[in-house]
């Protein structure tokens, strides 16, 4: 069995999460509390249950919790395009950002998929 962190999918939570703190910080301190911090959670949240869902020991258990890192990282879109649209992202570091997120998501669908057709 592979270790949490040798999981790609994991691996690119990570790195989104580290960009997302990186937008956050750049952000102005009054709408770090609203916007921000909604936008930060969803990104972590999507890392967070990766490995919530890797570390338990039924498929179905696991799978409730892959479902919801997906759910993240669909509220992070929207979060993400907020910011854009409120211009606290420049276009090419929103484009960038998008990026990596459907990334994220193609393989998100990818590693559930491949959990479906082994169970």
């Amino acid at each position: 069995m592979k270790k949490l962190g040798d999981l790609q999918v994991y691996q690119i939570s990570l790195q989104l999460s580290d960009r997302a703190w990186k937008v956050y910080q750049h952000i102005p301190r009054q709408f770090q509390i609203d916007i921000g911090s909604q936008f930060i959670r969803a990104v972590d949240s999507i890392g967070a249950n990766i490995a919530e869902g890797y570390g338990r020991y039924h498929y179905r258990d696991s799978m409730k919790f892959y479902y919801n890192a997906r759910g993240s990282l669909w509220e992070s879109k929207h979060w993400l395009l907020l910011l854009y649209k409120r211009g606290f992202l420049e276009e090419g570091e929103f484009s960038e950002f998008l990026i990596s997120i459907e990334l994220l998501g193609k393989k998100l669908n990818n590693f559930i998929s491949r959990l479906k057709d082994a169970n």
